[in-house]
């Protein structure tokens, strides 16, 4: 299966071209660090492109302060992975090994030449990229968790970090292992979040780390952006790299993790161009890089709580905490959340045994257990596939008496076939068990009620749309999907009832939910915003 970066184990170092260190030179100066001078520390944005002229710069562990790797950074190499494209954060502290020189330029200046120069952009990307997927798979990182299966907002913590491919540390807090005793005594023993060697935070969020990772972008209220894309998903990334080739000042708003539903899934084997397949997550990651290379930022998790026009005919959006930004244009990207079920105690249990995706990180909390998905679609079938590596059984649990009208036919086969895998047709889930941790389900049959012991329940229903922060500025159906093009009085599918704001990807009225339409949508729906802001009298935005 596609991952989201090449091995850097096998990826031959080859130096940036002569041509290309000489253009460096006009944009940057030479820095000089004293052995064991820090270059970088965990935390620190990276708003510089460091470039080893002479010495040595290794990593550093956050918590020992010793070094980590065998392998270090020398002459013709350079620092960074691909937070750089976002302004993002070091993850790890970067120290001189012995006395180093370095070329630094600054970070716009290097994207600039990096748009300028396709061969040097393929270059860095690429290293960048590899790097990223190291430390993904390593956990290199300052950023640690201890308890995540017991806590809910630690949990939370994990599930963003996971699906955004940040790298990060989760420990067991039964190890016994010297990094988890020391993070238990840190932690005085309860589930908690770590950041660097010694902070632990209060109340953990996502938007707490993200603000430590520098992902939450301080949003400037004076900034005026050509594009607003709100949604994170296979849509919304998709217009934020045609919207970057094509010169659009744009920002991308996403509440929860790039990917959006996609980002759930497992692995995706219907998709053009990938044979083996790829996880959700994976794929929009992509298409996020390819984003920011063409100059598209994002800022998450951040969500927009209201929608106002102003006389001008320019928009404003309402973040949480109170921010505000604007622009020429909107895209509405939000797509679908799962619905929930009439249950009692669900909202006690979710993330405590009850789970809205099944990715790596809540994969390892079916170990030994049995799961259950509830779901007749795709992404239920693709889930139960996945689980069944891990799980002692799978059930899927159906209302209908087949599952024909709602899944891939080659999904369907396969947990027909499979024997870690069972199906139950008329069956709904009825009640949930436990206490502070899910530990059953009875599922109501045409037989009677029967009671499942299960640690783990995938809830993975109908969706409903993300359309309630649009403060009633454009039409929707009685379901609540955007209504666009001809039932608007509209030429092109993608536009609503109002001017300037336009709509793609599950979120829209009559679209078909299916990865590859949404990103043909949010393809395709750039050109007709570029019209429309090119037909503005105001001049083009600029940040």
């Amino acid at each position: 299966m596609e991952s989201l970066g090449e091995n850097l184990e096998t990826m031959p170092r080859v130096p940036l071209a002569e041509e290309h260190v000489a253009a460096m030179r006009h944009l940057g100066s030479e820095c000089s660090y004293d052995a064991g001078e820090i270059v970088a520390e965990a935390g620190e944005s990276m708003d510089r492109f460091v470039y080893v002229l002479d010495g040595e710069i290794e990593v550093v562990d956050p918590y020992s302060r010793e070094r980590l790797l065998e392998s270090s950074l020398g002459p013709t190499q350079f620092m960074g992975e691909i937070a750089f494209l976002n302004a993002g954060s070091h993850v790890l502290p970067m120290r001189a090994a012995r006395p180093t020189r370095t070329l630094e330029i600054p970070r716009t200046d290097m994207l600039d030449l990096m748009a300028r120069v396709p061969e040097l952009s393929d270059h860095v990307i690429r290293v960048f990229s590899a790097r990223r997927r190291k430390q993904f798979e390593t956990k290199n990182s300052a950023i640690k968790l201890i308890g995540a299966d017991r806590d809910a907002k630690v949990q939370k913590v994990e599930q963003f970090l996971s699906r955004n491919r940040i790298p990060f540390q989760s420990l067991d807090m039964d190890g016994r292992d010297d990094a988890t005793l020391e993070a238990c005594e840190l932690t005085d023993h309860r589930p908690s979040v770590i950041l660097g060697k010694d902070r632990v935070l209060d109340d953990p969020s996502p938007r707490k780390v993200a603000q430590f990772l520098n992902l939450d972008l301080d949003v400037c209220r004076e900034t005026l952006y050509d594009l607003l894309i709100v949604g994170g998903g296979p849509a919304g990334v998709a217009a934020s790299v045609y919207a970057g080739s094509e010169g659009l000042c744009a920002l991308a708003i996403e509440d929860t993790a790039i990917g959006g539903q996609a980002g759930t899934s497992s692995r995706i084997e219907n998709y053009m161009g990938f044979p083996t397949g790829i996880s959700g997550a994976d794929l929009v990651y992509r298409g996020q890089i390819q984003a920011m290379k063409f100059g598209t930022r994002f800022a998450m998790p951040r969500a927009v709580e209201g929608l106002v026009r102003r006389d001008d005919g320019t928009f404003c959006a309402q973040l949480d905490d109170g921010d505000e930004v604007c622009a020429k244009a909107i895209l509405v990207a939000t797509g679908v959340q799962y619905r929930r079920l009439p249950l009692d105690r669900l909202e006690e249990l979710e993330g405590a045994g009850v789970f809205y995706a099944a990715t790596d990180m809540e994969a390892r909390f079916c170990h030994g257990t049995e799961a259950v998905v509830i779901g007749g679609g795709n992404s239920a079938g693709q889930a139960a596939m996945y689980l069944s590596r891990s799980a002692k059984h799978v059930h899927v649990v159906v209302r209908g008496d087949s599952l024909a009208s709602s899944m891939s036919s080659y999904l369907t086969r396969r947990l027909e076939a499979d024997p870690a895998v069972t199906i139950h047709y008329h069956t709904q889930v009825t009640a949930l068990h436990g206490e502070d941790h899910l530990d059953g389900v009875t599922f109501a049959t045409p037989e009677g009620e029967r009671r499942i012991d299960t640690r783990a329940l995938f809830i993975m229903i109908g969706a409903a749309p993300n359309t309630g922060w649009l403060s009633g500025l454009v039409e929707t159906d009685e379901n609540g999907f955007v209504k666009t093009g001809a039932a608007v009085g509209r030429e092109t599918p993608f536009e609503t009832g109002t001017d300037g704001i336009f709509a793609v990807g599950d979120v829209r009225e009559g679209s078909v939910k299916r990865v590859a339409s949404a990103v043909g949508e949010g393809s395709v729906v750039v050109s007709r915003i570029w019209d429309y802001i090119d037909r503005l009298p105001a001049p083009g935005s600029e940040v």
